[in-house]
């Protein structure tokens, strides 16, 4: 009998717990994907400080960032395999320590050379909740339900750039530089707190490729050295290679793939970290075209963010003369429009999903959701071209603030669906495919930021922006292509990995 991997039995299943339960969840991972936002920008204010009292180069505080961006981006591919095997309650607690543990050390060093090592650890320890909050928000949400829900926890991680300049130039000019890490101690620490007592653990062993992968090798295992031991009759080759196929092949419906290995077995069996190898997933999410096409344009998107908020501070203090205060109240208007976006273009998901859904005849398949990202599509690139040359003509801030916004609105309205596909178009495998989607954008954030002031003061902002206007728009066609032909993709890989597994 198939059964649907993502309603297969389980105990105390969490997609029928309260929504109070889920609430209280769903704060949580937000609250923690919040550090990850903060942290890559807070520092930006008190780099100048930074910089006189450590005596440290230029060049040094920009690899202070840069890093953080790179590490924080890869090392989720670590953290979402050590989660199929161990759950995502233990990884939680793991990062969020070392994050914690991170922040004391750069609070207290007195070397540039500490600083940037520690930064290298907040950013692993900052980026778990990257990877597998998505992966949690799958564990209890079902399909229909995502998109909002996605909107909801992706919001938080975007007031990082708007309320990370405040903070950061509050504090640093209330008090030091050190109060700004010593702020992400304390934030770390109720984080924690919250993991260890109000989180219960979403993930469940017979709703994970990867955890039942690894499990019927050790049961296979077993299985072949008990029957030599007892003496008894071999295992025909014919059954072994009905066997093998049936476990490392997957149904051509994404949403309705085997469970084989029953409850029982499963707690027979005791896992491992050895058995974790981070790799494979990886390249088994990039074999297939559709992901590695809708992989891309997420990157983009996200390297435009962390590019515009960059080069407007930029712009803000050496054109506008404004202070780091000032600075953080702009680009506030961005995060709002972020937010709003966030959260507006996950429900415009939701409701085009089950549209198209019902008008299919009860039948929804993942590039469905993509319908939704048109309607922002024809305003993205325009809002980038209008922010590039209200910020090149030196005009009034107000029209800064007005084309952040619509900027920060129809960027991430596009990017929560792309987020809320790569989850859906990756049954089984969501923590995998989020890890490599963070990837991406770590790749792509680190090289906006390496490029980002050198382009700036070779193009101008006019140039630079509308060179992103163009990058907007290539990340459309892609969109687009995989809302076409996606479906046609993804299929023809299962279909291969079928004909490779038997």
């Amino acid at each position: 009998m198939k059964l649907d991997i993502e309603h297969a039995v389980v105990e105390d299943d969490p997609r029928i717990w309260s929504d109070a339960r889920k609430n209280v969840i769903l704060f949580i991972i937000s609250g923690a994907s919040m550090i990850a936002g903060l942290c890559a920008n807070i520092q930006n204010p008190a780099n100048a400080q930074i910089e006189q009292q450590l005596h440290a180069t230029p060049g040094q505080i920009s690899l202070s960032l840069s890093l953080f961006i790179l590490i924080q981006g890869n090392f989720p591919v670590i953290w979402s395999a050590i989660s199929e095997i161990k759950g995502r309650k233990l990884v939680y607690l793991v990062s969020v320590t070392l994050f914690t543990l991170g922040s004391v050390v750069v609070a207290v060093s007195k070397t540039i050379g500490v600083v940037i090592g520690m930064r290298v650890i907040q950013g692993a320890g900052s980026s778990a909740v990257i990877a597998i909050g998505a992966a949690t928000l799958a564990d209890i949400y079902e399909p229909h339900q995502r998109g909002t829900m996605m909107g909801v926890y992706y919001s938080a991680p975007l007031l990082g750039p708007s309320l990370g300049p405040i903070i950061g130039g509050a504090l640093t000019q209330a008090l030091s530089w050190r109060a700004v890490f010593w702020f992400l101690v304390i934030w770390g620490g109720v984080i924690f707190a919250a993991f260890l007592f109000l989180f219960n653990d979403t993930f469940r062993k017979e709703r994970s490729l990867a955890y039942q992968s690894v499990l019927k090798r050790h049961v296979r295992e077993r299985e072949l050295t008990q029957a030599v031991q007892s003496e008894e009759k071999p295992v025909s080759e014919e059954k072994m290679s009905e066997e093998g196929g049936r476990e490392q092949s997957m149904p051509k419906d994404i949403e309705a793939q085997p469970v084989a290995i029953p409850p029982v077995t499963i707690k027979d069996v005791k896992l491992s970290l050895a058995d974790v190898n981070p790799f494979p997933p990886y390249l088994r999410i990039l074999s297939r075209k559709n992901n590695v096409a809708i992989l891309i344009p997420s990157g983009l998107l996200f390297a435009f963010s962390f590019s515009i908020t960059y080069t407007c501070a930029r712009t803000l203090a050496l054109y506008y003369n404004y202070d780091a205060l000032k600075t953080g109240l702009v680009l506030l208007s961005y995060g709002i429009g972020s937010i709003i976006g966030s959260v507006l273009g996950g429900r415009w998901s939701d409701r085009t999903l089950a549209r198209l859904k019902a008008a299919n005849g009860g039948v929804s398949f993942p590039e469905m959701r993509l319908e939704s990202t048109k309607i922002a599509m024809w305003w993205l690139p325009l809002s980038v071209v209008g922010y590039a040359w209200v910020c090149q003509e030196r005009v009034h801030i107000s029209a800064i603030c007005v084309m952040l916004f619509f900027a920060g609105f129809f960027s991430i309205w596009i990017y929560a669906s792309t987020l809320a596909y790569i989850v859906d178009a990756n049954t089984g495998r969501s923590s995998s495919a989020v890890a490599t989607n963070s990837s991406f954008r770590g790749a792509a954030a680190f090289i906006a930021a390496e490029i980002a002031v050198p382009l700036q003061d070779a193009m101008g902002d006019g140039g630079l922006y509308t060179l992103w206007a163009g990058l907007m728009l290539l990340a459309e066609l892609m969109i687009l292509l995989v809302l076409y032909r996606g479906k046609q993709w993804r299929e023809a890989s299962i279909e291969k990995e079928k004909e490779r597994s038997g």
